[in-house]
C-alpha cells in the first residue's frame, strides 16, 4: 500500500474509534470520554487527511514530471534524427584536403597597432 492509502486507512480507524467509543460510553454508562482522548483521535485524523492529500498531490506531480521528461526526450531524440551529423562530414573532409595540420591560436589582447588603423 502507498503512503496515500495508510493514511486514509488511519484517518478511517481513528475517526470510527472515537465515534464508537463517544457511542458506547454516552449510550450505555451515560458518562463522557475525556477530552484528550477525542482531541488526539481528531488530531490523529487530521493529520492523516492532509498527509494523504499531500501524497496525492506529490503522486500527481510525479507523474507531470515523467511525462514531461518522457516528452522530452522524445523530442530531443526526433531532432536528432532529424539533423544528424551533418557537419561532420564537411570539417573531416576539409581537414583531409589541408597539407597541414590546423594549429591552435590562442585569443590574446589585441594590438594597439591593428585597433588603430
Amino acid at each position: 500500500m502507498t503512503l496515500k492509502w495508510w493514511a486514509v486507512l488511519v484517518a478511517a480507524v481513528s475517526l470510527t474509534a472515537c465515534v464508537t467509543a463517544n457511542l458506547v460510553v454516552g449510550i450505555g454508562a451515560g458518562g463522557q470520554i475525556p477530552l484528550v482522548v477525542n482531541l488526539f483521535a481528531l488530531t490523529v485524523a487530521g493529520t492523516a487527511v492532509v498527509l494523504a492529500v499531500v501524497a496525492a498531490l506529490h503522486d500527481r506531480l510525479d507523474d507531470r514530471i515523467s511525462a514531461l521528461t518522457e516528452f522530452l526526450v522524445a523530442r530531443l531524440d526526433e531532432i536528432d534524427d532529424r539533423t544528424g551529423d551533418r557537419n561532420t562530414g564537411f570539417v573531416e573532409g576539409y581537414l583531409l584536403n589541408q597539407d597541414r595540420p590546423a594549429t591552435v591560436v590562442p585569443l590574446g589582447r589585441p594590438r594597439r597597432g591593428a585597433a588603430e588603423r
